[in-house]
């Protein structure tokens, strides 16, 4: 798994993005300042070097006149050999003296009450900083004004405001250093509770369900109690299947045993009349465990928690005259009159087509097998309904909720499973719909109604 995939490498990603934005934002602020500090201290000098010549400005046989200091140039002139320059020019902008005629700066709107101003100009192909300043004589007997104006080669800002931002720039890459580590040891120490969990997990015996007991931070609590509450329904789940799979041996256990009596009885029999009145037991005892056997695997798909039936609309109406038409002759040949009471409209309703005849021929047998004599399938309208009804013993009211689970039987002449009335109430649940039992015509019987949620066409 990449770091990319993994939640390590997502921490790590969400977090260092904004530690790399604000490193680059130190960054930009160093470089910022670098060359602000250089720039105010070059422009320090190019003040105090334009001061100086300014100071040695006289008035002599009628005009400007200049005595250079030589330190005032070599002020500017660093360890990075810049270039200088100056000028000094009268108030009608003539060149009086000095080593290069520099330009004047004509926007100075915003700076005409400051003495000294500077500007970045680029003259002779060269990039200069030039500052200017404006000053007078001093003298009784002439206040001529004047411009000084010195400038100087780019060299030694370039070179402080570098030596400036690696100074800078080794205090930033110190704390961003020890930001990283940090961030890593913080991220690693908060999944170390994480790793302990899946650990755990790990090392667990495959065939336990037990709830697991482990310290962990609130936010892994709620997943360990989500992990427990998962194992306590598999807990249920495997209790309900180990029932299950009890019962459901008991059962078939009872009717193959009879077979295999059966059986056996009849290999010790030299009659042919013996034979045939064992092979008719032994049929009926098949035909018991092959019914009891498709009504288990039933169970067996409705208890699926993962199965879910394709609903599609169909007419009930539709589906009682099925059932009618494959369980007609059966229970004409038992002597049961089979019919059918249906809508004058179609009723339709959200279901599975397979599922619905399982549940009427669940039904249909149910009764047939309990000793009824008349059985009759219908639909109601509003709302939806689909209903049986038998003239058989009924079901008491004692006993109507406890036929609804598995292997619960009516009677103990071993003629029933006690499953069918059970998948019928699986039916019902998957289906959204409500199972009810209640007295047949005139207090008879047995009436099982199927009460389904309103579908639109």
């Amino acid at each position: 798994m990449t770091l990319a995939h993994s939640l390590y490498g997502r921490l790590l990603a969400w977090l260092a993005l904004p530690l790399l934005t604000l490193g680059a934002l130190l960054l930009l602020q160093a470089w910022l300042e670098a060359r602000a500090t250089a720039d105010r201290a070059y422009d320090r000098l190019l003040d105090a070097s334009s001061l100086a010549i300014a100071e040695q400005v006289q008035w002599q046989d009628g005009r400007l006149w200049l005595d250079l200091p030589p330190a005032a140039l070599e002020m500017l002139a660093g360890d990075a050999q810049e270039r200088v320059f100056y000028s000094l020019v009268d108030q009608q902008g003539r060149h009086i003296t000095g080593n290069a005629k520099l330009p004047a700066i004509t926007d100075t709107h915003d700076t005409d009450d400051a003495p000294l101003f500077y500007r970045d100009i680029t003259w002779q192909e060269l990039r200069l900083r030039l500052g200017i300043r404006q000053s007078h004589l001093e003298g009784w007997r002439s206040k001529e004004r004047f411009e000084v104006r010195v400038a100087h080669t780019r060299e030694g800002r370039v070179a402080l405001r570098l030596e400036l931002l690696r100074g800078n720039l080794a205090g930033i890459l110190g704390m961003g250093a020890l930001a990283i580590a940090t961030l890593l040891m913080a991220v690693r120490g908060a999944l170390k509770p994480l790793t302990r969990l899946r650990k755990a997990i790990r090392t667990r015996d495959p065939r336990t369900l037990a709830p697991l007991e482990l310290e962990l931070p609130r936010e892994l609590a709620e997943l360990r109690e989500a992990l427990n509450d998962l194992l306590a329904r598999m807990r249920r789940v495997r209790a309900n299947q180990e029932r299950f799979i009890g019962d459901a041996s008991h059962q078939l256990r009872t009717p193959l045993a009879g077979i295999s009596a059966r059986a056996e009885l009849a290999l010790r029999q030299t009659q042919p009349e013996q034979w045939h009145t064992a092979l008719e037991a032994i049929h009926a005892a098949g035909e018991r465990s092959a019914r009891l056997a498709m009504q288990l695997l039933s169970l067996t798909r409705l208890d699926n928690p993962e199965q879910r039936p394709e609903l599609t609309p169909l007419d009930l109406n539709d589906c009682v005259r099925q059932a009618v038409r494959a369980h007609w002759v059966a229970c004409h040949q038992a002597g049961v009159d089979l019919g059918a009471d249906c809508s004058a409209s179609p009723v339709l309703v959200a279901a599975s087509d397979w599922q619905l005849q399982e549940a009427l021929t669940n039904l249909i047998d149910n009764s047939r097998r309990y000793g009824a004599r008349r059985i009759t399938l219908g639909v109601l309208s509003h709302p939806p309904r689909l209903f049986i009804e038998d003239d058989g013993p009924g079901i008491s009211a004692e006993q109507r909720l406890a036929v609804l689970r598995p292997f619960h039987s009516g009677r103990d002449d071993g003629e029933g499973s006690g499953l069918g009335l059970a998948i019928v109430d699986g039916i019902a649940h998957k289906h959204g719909a409500r199972l009810s039992l209640s007295e047949g015509e005139a207090g008879r019987g047995l009436r099982v109604e199927l009460d389904f949620p309103e579908t639109a066409s």
